[in-house]
Parts: C-alpha cells; structure tokens; sequence
C-alpha cells in the first residue's frame, strides 16, 4: 500500500507537466472561423472497423474536420532549435484546406491545452512569433515545410510594464490577431505562429517551442516579397539571445527576440538573402508588438477609428 500511495503522489504531481501542452485549436481569417483538430484525435485515431463495433462511432466523433491548420499527433513541446519538427510542429500532417485570404488581413489565433480537463493554455512566460513562407512550386497542401524559406512578420513578448507577457493574455483564454503584411506578392503560403515557453529557459536546451503552420491563399495585387528569409530548423540555436535566456524571471530585464528582424518587404524581383544568422536575434524590443503599419477599424457603435498593429495585436 505504501508503494501504491508513493506512485499515486508522483502522479499527481506529474499531471501539471503533462498539462503543460498544447496547440491551436482554431484560427479565425477577417472573422471566418476555421478549427483545429485535437492532436491524436484526427485522422491517425482512426481504427479498422473489424476491432470493435464500438470503433465506428470513436472514428466518428474523433474524425478530423476539414482546416487550414496543420494536425500534429502530440501536443508536447518541440525541444531543442535543430529539432526537425521546429517547422511545423510534432509531425505535422499536411492539412486539406488552403483558407483564402488578402494582404492585411487579420488572422486570430486560439490555443488551448493538450489536457481536455484543463483546457487552458497553460503558460505565461515567452514570446509568440510568427512568419509566413511562400509555397513555391504547388500550393500549399502539398507543400513540404521542411523546403520552406520562412520571414518573420510578427512579434510579441512582455506588456509595457516590462514583466507581463503577452503570453499570459492566453493563459487566461485570449486570442492573439496578427496582420499579415499590406503589400504581400499574391499566393500560397504558410503562416508559421508559435509560443516560444521560457519558464525552463534559465538552462541552454530548457526552452519549449510550440510552432503551428495554418495554409492560406493570399489575393490581391499586392508585389512585395521579403527581403531576407531563414529556415527552421537553423534561424535557432539552443544557446541564441531569447531561447536561452538566464535572467527571464528578473522583473524588469529586457527580452530580446530569437531569429531574424521583423521582414521588410520589398518589390517582386529585388534579391532575397537567405540566411540562419541565429545566434545574433532580433534587436526589437519586447515591449511592443512589431509588425507594419496602420488600419481603419469600424467599431461597435459604427465610428471608424485608426489602430496600428500593435493596438489591434493586444485588443484581442
């Protein structure tokens, strides 16, 4: 009995580790709402029938719907930045769908944990930052991320008091909306949005990557391309500025991001470098939300109002 009391005491304390999981469980495109499937609950949870009779009605409560959001089998952290599933998450399937869209356009992404009986994301420390890559070649659900050439268009870490993360806004059951760029060259593309989690990051190799690729085709006649792209994995390094980072929990120490500046875009045909410079991050600081310019917003009593990125960022 001893024993069986010792074990149950470590399981229970182990139950808010592996509630420290998660993934995004939808994206909203200017307001169209598109879900995304519960990782080990898609289509790889489908069984053969000659099992169980019981097994039909589990494919059909369990069977993936059709999303823009890659599904990954396991909603655990990505470790370590030369990790190949850094691009798109643990074993990301392709997805079906390629959710239209426009430059400008504001995406709204939702996070839950991998824990149904805690459903919240469950942590509040690090940054959220998200690129887009061009499917070049085939559209997007056929695209292999691991060809992807990626450029940063968002960022976000602490509030502007210096302590509060962003990332705490989803803890308690926000969204984050990120703009995609105004000028952005029609296509397919990838939306790379991650949470980077630092709550382990006071040691090289603690950080927690949690990236998800959402598939969308952008209109328009928009003619800008990035001016420097990087890959995953390689624009990380364990050691990098941002992903490790000893003096996170220092109430007023200044964040620096991982990767590459926030992309300007420049015009179709100007020369694009691609590079993994790692190991320098982004010098934005992580106060504020980085990304591009401003837009007109109709609120709810019909007064149109002018927000930049950063506000509409932190209005949801």
């Amino acid at each position: 009995m001893k024993s069986f009391a010792t074990l149950l005491i470590f399981v229970t304390a182990a139950l808010p580790f592996v509630s420290a999981h998660g993934f995004v469980s939808q994206v909203a495109i200017d307001g169209t709402l598109y879900k995304g499937n519960h990782p080990n609950k898609g289509e790889q949870c489908k069984w053969p029938l000659s099992l169980f009779p019981i097994v039909h009605v589990l494919n059909v409560v369990f069977s993936s719907v059709p999303s823009p959001v890659r599904l990954i089998n396991d909603p655990a952290p990505v470790k370590h930045a030369d990790n190949p599933n850094l691009s798109c998450g643990q074993n990301a399937k392709n997805a079906k769908v390629v959710a239209d869209a426009n430059p400008g356009s504001l995406l709204t992404f939702s996070w839950q944990s991998g824990d149904d009986s805690v459903p919240l994301w469950p942590h509040n420390t690090g940054p959220m930052i998200t690129y887009m890559a061009e499917c070049t070649g085939t559209t997007c659900d056929k695209f292999d991320s691991t060809q992807a050439k990626w450029f940063k268009i968002h960022e976000v870490g602490k509030k502007t008091d210096g302590k509060t993360w962003v990332q705490a806004d989803i803890q308690s059951g926000k969204s984050l909306t990120v703009p995609l760029p105004d000028d952005i060259k029609a296509g397919d593309y990838l939306v790379r949005h991650e949470i980077v989690a630092l709550h382990l990051a006071t040691d090289i190799g603690g950080a927690e990557f949690y990236p998800s690729c959402t598939q969308v085709r952008v209109g328009g006649n928009g003619t800008g391309v990035p001016d420097k792209t990087v890959s995953f994995p390689g624009a990380y390094k364990d050691d990098s500025a941002g992903i490790f980072d000893p003096t996170v929990f220092n109430p007023g120490a200044v964040y620096t991001f991982p990767g590459p500046p926030v992309a300007k875009l420049v015009a179709t045909g100007a020369a694009v470098n691609s590079t993994n410079n790692a190991a320098q991050g982004s010098s934005s600081p992580s106060t504020a939300a980085s990304s591009q310019s401003c837009k007109t917003i109709v609120d709810e009593n019909g007064n149109k109002r002018s927000y930049s990125r950063v506000m509409r960022s932190l209005m949801h």
